[in-house]
């Protein structure tokens, strides 16, 4: 460094002020061709603000004439904060209005998510926990995520009316399944409930012959299961087969259950119950040729068992419905140790740890 220098301390010391200023001139030429190279604005470390206070500090007003790399009233700020003490010195903060907490804007997004309030309740809300804030910031906080600032208002959707009721929700339907008898090919019907939270199935009955007769008296026999041991109150979901015409919604309804019929040729409406029938079918009885009534009893309860207990659910976080808690995270385990259990000579399978 000291050879470096030598040289431009011994070119300075014998050029005259008029040599020093076409210096000064063509050092600041140069200076802007490389700045207008460089991007608008250009941010410095602390360390090298520090620099250019050093040396830019002694010229005094003339700076101004010389600066680019800021403007020369960013530059003054700097001199003077460097003269403050520490302790008095105010921490730099980003140009514009401060950005509203973290915890707020989640508890905004939260009370929407969880309530379909507007602005206005959600406001009140605030306003009750000691939080303040404006009006626009929580509208202008529902508009970046998505929410509709004015409150939801009419009955809502029919997805709505699910999350409501899925604890005391039920839907029913028939299964039917062509059987080989000794007086030739019928139609089973199985009638079942799935709970909607849960998933769980309950076969109520089935019968080659479903007169009303039969479905009021499996209706009479369920419905203390739709209503649990407390007798609470509690909805059923079906569609408009007329195997369910005379007394069904009667006697339900006597015994604490609304039911409730969702639209003609609308199965989406009852989508849980028509997805029991789409898994039975693919995953068991289409591989079948089932003879007698009670071949397709042994066959379902199998299934049905299975379906409790061994089968993964995607709607329940993929696990099995008896499965309270998740096992213990296997790192490490030999190919040995995972046997297969089969049902139903083999069509149903599923893995499980050996035991110890």
């Amino acid at each position: 460094m000291v050879r470096l220098l030598q040289p431009l301390l011994w070119l300075l010391a014998r050029s005259t002020h008029g040599q020093l200023a076409r210096m000064v001139l063509y050092l600041k030429e140069e200076n802007a061709l490389l700045r207008a190279k460089l991007p608008k604005r250009l941010t410095v470390t602390a360390a090298e603000r520090r620099r250019l206070v050093k040396f830019g500090k002694p010229l005094g007003a003339a700076i101004k004439e010389l600066i680019t790399i800021v403007s020369p009233r960013t530059f003054l700020r700097w001199v003077n904060g460097e003269r403050t003490t520490p302790s008095r010195r105010q921490p730099a903060r980003p140009p514009g209005r401060p950005r509203i907490p973290e915890a707020i804007r989640e508890l905004v997004v939260r009370m929407a998510d969880e309530t379909g309030w507007g602005y206005t309740r959600i406001l009140g809300e605030l306003k009750k926990l000691g939080i303040q804030v404006a009006r626009s910031t929580v509208v202008n906080i529902l508009k970046e995520y998505g929410f509709d600032p004015g409150p939801k208002r009419g009955e809502g959707t029919w997805s709505d009316f699910l999350q409501r009721h899925t604890a005391t929700l039920w839907a029913c339907d028939f299964l039917a399944k062509r059987v080989v008898t000794v007086r030739g090919i019928v139609n089973v019907f199985v009638l079942f409930f799935i709970h909607v939270g849960t998933r769980r199935v309950h076969i109520a009955g089935m019968t080659a012959k479903p007169t009303q007769a039969w479905v009021d008296e499996r209706a009479c026999e369920t419905a203390t299961i739709l209503t649990g041991p407390g007798g609470q109150p509690a909805y059923l979901l079906r569609d408009h087969d007329t195997k369910f015409e005379g007394g069904f919604d009667t006697l339900l309804a006597e015994r604490g259950v609304t039911v409730v019929r969702v639209g003609p040729r609308a199965p989406n409406l009852n989508a849980y119950a028509e997805r029991f029938v789409q898994s039975i079918e693919t995953e068991c009885l289409d591989h079948f040729v089932v003879c007698g009534e009670s071949h397709l009893r042994h066959i379902i309860t199998h299934y049905v068992d299975w379906y409790h207990t061994c089968r993964p659910h995607q709607g329940v976080g993929n696990r099995p419905l008896t499965e309270e808690e998740p096992p213990a995270p296997l790192l490490q385990f030999r190919a040995r140790d995972i046997e297969c259990e089969e049902r139903l000579g083999g069509l149903l399978r599923h893995y499980r740890r050996r035991a110890a």
